[in-house]
């Protein structure tokens, strides 16, 4: 399939062939939620715990003696029913909250993603995302540009991108890093949450050999195992 190239500054420079089995990907919302909710769950990080009756301090000696006290029996003040002793049954540290799925079906997920967006016109590739220096001012100046001017219904410019860039340039990392609701993102590290959280995605057209390499070698994998 072809679809329009763009220069920095928003302008048509021709057309671009896309593979297919990237960015005409049946929408399968079942499998992309079932990615992200993976994704999400891995990202977890498990924060609350409580010390049991083994882990508080102090405990060592039996408050009194078995028998002959009128009192209850009991053998150490850590206890979960004595104050200051261990939780019973409270949350640990020692949960997991990771899900699995497979490589296939993550890489799925990721085109069906693309190719959604790319048919609801929220993906844009452009010939070159190289800068003369790597400044924020920079990237912020030719993101207003080049959003304006994309959708130019919109009056009041909102900077809300995923940037994909070539996997040879680095600078555009450090030109975009302190702008706010903007990410770059290497076309090999892709996944499901970026690209469904932002609101334009620009593609340097470079980055899609990328893309489409790592899903022929995934099939070739896949197919010899």
């Amino acid at each position: 399939m072809k679809t329009e190239l763009y220069n920095k500054k928003a302008e048509k420079v021709g057309t671009i062939d896309l593979p297919d089995r990237v960015f005409a990907v049946r929408w399968n919302p079942q499998l992309v939620h079932q990615a992200l909710n993976a994704q999400v769950s891995n990202a977890r990080d498990v924060l609350a715990h409580t010390k049991g009756r083994g882990e508080v301090s102090g405990g060592g000696k039996k408050p009194w003696k078995q028998k002959h006290t009128g009192r209850a029996r009991h053998a150490s003040i850590r206890s979960p029913i004595w104050k200051g002793g261990g939780v019973a049954h409270g949350p640990t540290k020692d949960r997991n909250f990771s899900k699995k799925i497979n490589k296939k079906m993550r890489q799925a997920a990721i085109f069906s993603v693309l190719s959604k967006r790319l048919k609801d016109g929220e993906v844009k590739f452009i010939d070159s995302l190289t800068f003369d220096k790597p400044k924020t001012k920079l990237a912020t100046d030719f993101l207003k540009g080049f959003l304006k001017s994309s959708d130019k219904d919109v009056k009041t410019v909102r900077i809300n991108a995923l940037i994909v860039p070539d996997q040879a340039n680095r600078d555009i990392y450090r030109a975009t890093r302190n702008i706010q609701n903007v990410k770059s993102l290497n076309p090999n590290a892709l996944n499901v949450y970026d690209l469904l959280k932002y609101r334009n995605i620009i593609l340097d057209k470079e980055a899609i050999a990328v893309i489409d390499k790592n899903y022929s070698m995934s099939a070739t994998k896949t197919n010899n195992s």
